[in-house]
C-alpha cells in the first residue's frame, strides 16, 4: 500500500462524496495504491450511512464510527492504528483542504526523505477572529519547541509509516504532531505551502477555546517529553531551591537577633521581620516539592512503559 489517508470527521455529510470522488480522481491519475480511512468522531447527521453508501462503491474507502464524540485527536489515533500504508497522510472532511496536495507530499516523504511534512496554510480563508490567535499560537509554539514551521494546527499533514506507529495522539495533541515526532525522534520535518479554500459545507466545529487548550496541551507535552521518565530532576530540583532560599532567610534573621543581643543594641522581633515568614513558607513548599517528585518518581517507575524506548536498529542479535 503506497498511500493511507485518514480523514477524521464529525457531521460532514454533505462534503463526503465530493472529497472522496476528488481523492480517488489523484490517486487514480498517479497509479497510487492507497486506502482512505474516514474516522466518524460521532456525528449526529447522516455522515456514517453515506460513507457505508460509498463504500459499497468505492473499497478503497474504510470506515470507523466512534460512539460518541471524542474528539479529532482519539480519531487521528484510531486511524493512525489501522493505517497500513507506507505514507500517511492526514485532511479535513470540510473541503477547506485540497487532495492535489498529496502527489507532491508524497514525494516529500519518498524522495527527499522527511518523516514529517507539515501544511503551512499560507493564504487562509477564514475570519481574523481566527487568523490572529493561530498566528500568536504558532509563534509560541515555534519558540517553546524549537520547530521552525509557520502553521503547526493545518490538518494536512503526511508521515512516514514509522512516525504514526511510534507515537500516541490523545487529547488535543494533534496541534501538536510535529513535536510528538520530535521527541520520538524523528527530527527531519518539513514544511509545504498549501491551498487553504473556503469552507464550502457546514460550519467550523472548533472554538476560540481551542487557543486556551492548545496552550495547556503544549505545556503538558514540554513536560512530559522532558520529564515523564524523571520527575524528580524537576521537582527535586524546584524543591531544593525554595528549601534553601528558606533556609537563607532563617539563617539571616537569627544572624540578625545575635547581632543585636551581642552588640547590646534593641532587639529585633523575629515575628516582625517578613524574612521570617518568607523563609518557613519557602522551606514548607520546598520540602512539599520534594516529596512530590519523589512520589512522581514511584509513579514513573512502577509504571508498565518504564522501560519502552524506540528502537531504530539492532546490529547482532542472536
Amino acid at each position: 500500500m503506497d498511500i493511507s489517508v485518514v480523514v477524521p470527521l464529525f457531521n460532514e455529510e454533505e462534503s463526503l462524496p465530493e472529497l472522496t470522488a476528488w481523492i480517488d480522481r489523484v490517486m487514480q491519475a498517479h497509479h497510487f495504491r492507497y486506502e482512505v480511512w474516514l474516522v466518524d468522531d460521532g456525528s449526529t447527521d447522516g455522515s456514517w450511512g453515506v460513507i457505508q453508501e460509498l463504500r459499497d462503491k468505492n473499497p478503497h474507502l474504510k470506515g470507523i464510527k466512534f460512539q460518541r464524540n471524542y474528539g479529532k485527536s482519539p480519531a487521528l489515533n484510531e486511524g493512525f492504528s489501522h493505517a497500513s500504508g507506507e505514507v500517511i497522510i492526514t485532511m479535513d472532511a470540510d473541503l477547506q483542504d485540497s487532495p492535489d496536495e498529496i502527489p507532491e507530499l508524497y514525494r516529500m516523504i519518498k524522495e527527499d526523505g522527511f518523516d514529517l511534512v507539515s501544511g503551512w496554510k499560507q493564504k487562509r480563508q477564514d475570519p481574523i477572529g481566527k487568523t490572529l490567535p493561530s498566528k500568536f499560537f504558532n509563534a509560541v509554539t515555534r519558540r517553546v519547541s524549537g520547530i521552525q514551521l509557520h502553521d503547526f494546527n493545518c490538518g494536512l499533514k503526511a508521515y512516514r509509516r514509522n512516525v504514526v506507529k511510534s507515537i500516541e495522539v490523545y487529547g488535543d495533541m494533534h496541534r501538536h504532531m510535529p513535536l510528538l515526532a520530535k521527541w520520538a525522534g524523528f527530527r527531519k520535518i518539513g514544511e509545504k505551502v498549501v491551498e487553504h479554500r473556503p469552507r464550502k459545507y457546514g460550519y467550523s466545529k472548533f472554538g476560540i477555546s481551542r487557543l486556551v487548550t492548545g496552550f495547556l496541551d503544549l505545556m503538558s507535552l514540554l513536560f512530559v517529553g522532558k520529564f515523564g521518565k524523571r520527575p524528580m530532576h524537576l521537582f527535586g530540583t524546584m524543591g531544593t531551591i525554595m528549601f534553601l532560599v528558606g533556609l537563607g532567610s532563617l539563617i539571616y534573621i537569627g544572624g540578625m537577633k545575635i547581632y543585636s543581643l551581642t552588640n547590646q543594641i534593641p532587639a529585633i522581633l523575629v515575628v516582625n521581620n517578613p524574612w521570617f515568614y518568607i523563609g518557613l513558607t519557602s522551606m514548607l513548599l520546598g520540602t512539599i516539592l520534594f516529596v512530590t517528585g519523589f512520589l512522581a518518581e514511584l509513579v514513573a517507575r512502577s509504571g508498565s512503559d518504564r522501560n519502552n524506548y524506540l528502537v531504530e536498529t539492532i546490529l547482532g542479535d542472536a
